[in-house]
């Protein structure tokens, strides 16, 4: 095989809490994570030596700054002498959007490199090899509906919370994860979610509970910098979501609904005003990496 071609999917954020910050100024998270059928398509192929990315987006870097480049660095770092890649990625996935999509990629690239050169890599291996590079590539290595704890990098599997229906709405700007975290301030943070309250409404597939409950800290640093994404979280509620929420650090906001008929009407009224809405469903683990 010289040649491979994966989906990355984006995800959402279900709850983010945050519990502290420490001296190195990483932050203490409780999250609920889970993948979604929106995907970028990321082809590798083998090349004889050296690592290069291409990407249908100009505004995606193509150097080291590109994190799915420095995935494949990393891999030959762990396994050398085998050879190069040739990385492509068609990006459907909104970029700095709270969707993890560069993560994703990041992922992508990992698995494929790993299925090219003969399982190099152990997936305990592939595991560490990810952390390294962002918590979210680590979850992206099996997706499906995750609790992340630690900094973000203590990952646990949870029962597949799937083929629910979800609006997404992007307002077409990009928002900074770590500028959300530098303005983040601990003792102000909210109304926070009740972690294990939804982690138990999702081993029971209870939709309702989970949207009225789910929240997100971060919404107190980028809601009051950006308040039209308020309105948008209204708005999904006016137009039949069971709830809405921002995803990660932002400017996506989701909302839960009950059918996919009713997600496609709210969807052809957000059409009216924005470029960037996705009707998309949630998806399970995948074992297979």
């Amino acid at each position: 095989m010289e040649r491979l071609t994966i989906s990355a999917p984006a995800k959402i954020n279900i709850s983010i809490d945050v519990k502290g910050r420490l001296a190195n100024g990483y932050h203490l998270v409780e999250m609920i994570m889970q993948t979604i059928d929106l995907f970028d398509i990321v082809t590798v192929e083998k090349t004889q030596s050296g690592v290069s990315i291409q990407c249908d987006d100009p505004r995606l870097p193509c150097d080291n700054g590109n994190i799915a480049l420095k995935a494949a660095q990393l891999f030959f770092e762990k396994c050398p002498n085998k050879g190069g890649a040739k990385i492509s990625l068609k990006k459907n996935i909104p970029i700095a959007a709270g969707l993890g999509g560069g993560s994703s990629d990041a992922a992508a690239v990992l698995k494929a490199l790993n299925r090219l050169y003969d399982n190099c890599l152990t997936n305990t291996e592939l595991a560490e090899l990810s952390g390294r590079l962002g918590a979210d590539v680590a979850f992206f290595l099996s997706g499906g509906t995750q609790y992340a704890g630690g900094i973000g990098n203590e990952l646990t599997q949870l029962p597949d919370f799937e083929g629910v229906h979800i609006l997404l709405v992007n307002p077409g700007f990009p928002v900074s994860t770590k500028w959300v975290y530098t303005n983040l301030d601990i003792n102000n943070l909210g109304e926070r979610p009740d972690t294990t309250g939804i982690i138990d409404a999702i081993k029971r597939m209870d939709i309702n509970f989970v949207a009225e409950n789910m929240r997100n800290v971060l919404e107190s640093v980028t809601l009051k910098e950006y308040p039209e994404l308020k309105e948008i979280m209204d708005k999904l509620n006016e137009y039949g979501a069971l709830g809405s929420l921002m995803s990660g650090s932002g400017p996506t906001v989701f909302g839960i609904y009950q059918s996919g008929d009713k997600a496609e009407a709210a969807k052809e009224e957000f059409l009216k005003k924005y470029t960037n809405v996705y009707h998309t469903i949630t998806i399970s683990r995948r074992e297979q990496w």
